[in-house]
């Protein structure tokens, strides 16, 4: 897309994330449906790799997740039309955007897309409750924030594979949101912001979950009152009773 429009793109997601409902419990969440134009969104899914493009890493942990994701390193990596979406989303305008709706000043976003990028998710793919990593070794910043984008335009509730919010001890299911076609779901990411899909998904084998995920950090530390565990901590997961795939509580960093 030429700069013009992408800057229009960028003012049209800003917009949408001022004028969105911010839900509080058990965490602060908002969904915003169209989020992008019709048009790059559906660029945008037909732009993603085949799952035999050495982009991804499929994880295969059973009971914990199974899906696939990019291991892209920095924004050279990342498919046309789909870089749009990225730079729009990455922009000084959507990040301001957030910070206001959220109450997070200075947001950053991570230009080495650690962990970020393309998430697919097969038929009986699943991720279980878990709260995400709180530190981000490359930039020594915080983590804060997760934006996911949609591309499912098929999704029948049959399928599953809703985005499900859970209560801060991770036990009670809050909110169930469908994983519709060009809508963005934006959350706080905290030691209490519990979330998955823990129930194998049934989508057709020629047309797989699909979704961007990317992730905001800031200088400032998390409030108090969202830290359960202070030292540098990977993803956390319910069913290995809050540790993570290795059986650590935290980690080391470098």
């Amino acid at each position: 897309m030429k700069q013009v429009e992408l800057k229009q793109e960028a003012n049209l997601c800003s917009r949408k994330i001022r004028g969105a409902t911010l839900e509080t419990y058990p965490f602060k969440y908002t969904v915003i449906d169209n989020f992008l134009s019709n048009d790059l969104a559906i660029r945008a899914m037909e732009a993603f790799p085949p799952l035999s493009d050495p982009c991804w890493e499929h994880a295969k942990d059973l009971g914990i997740e199974v899906k696939s994701r990019t291991t892209w390193k920095s924004e050279f990596d990342i498919p046309e039309h789909i870089i749009d979406v990225i730079r729009i989303v990455n922009s000084s305008l959507v990040l301001t955007a957030m910070s206001e709706l959220f109450e997070i000043p200075k947001l950053m976003p991570d230009p080495y897309f650690s962990g970020g990028g393309l998430n697919v998710s097969e038929k009986n793919g699943h991720l279980d409750i878990h709260i995400d990593g709180n530190y981000h070794d490359a930039s020594g910043l915080n983590r804060r924030m997760n934006l996911l984008i949609y591309l499912n335009p098929n999704w029948q509730e049959t399928w599953g594979g809703e985005l499900g919010i859970y209560t801060d001890n991770g036990d009670t299911l809050v909110n169930a949101v469908p994983p519709l076609f060009n809508r963005c779901v934006i959350f706080d990411s905290h030691d209490k912001s519990f979330h998955g899909l823990p129930n194998p998904i049934n989508f057709p084998k020629d047309d797989p979950r699909r979704s961007i995920i990317l992730y905001y950090y800031t200088k400032a530390e998390r409030p108090e009152e969202q830290v359960e565990i202070s030292e540098p901590h990977s993803a956390l997961w319910r069913s290995k009773g809050m540790v993570d795939k290795r059986g650590n509580k935290a980690r080391k960093y470098s």
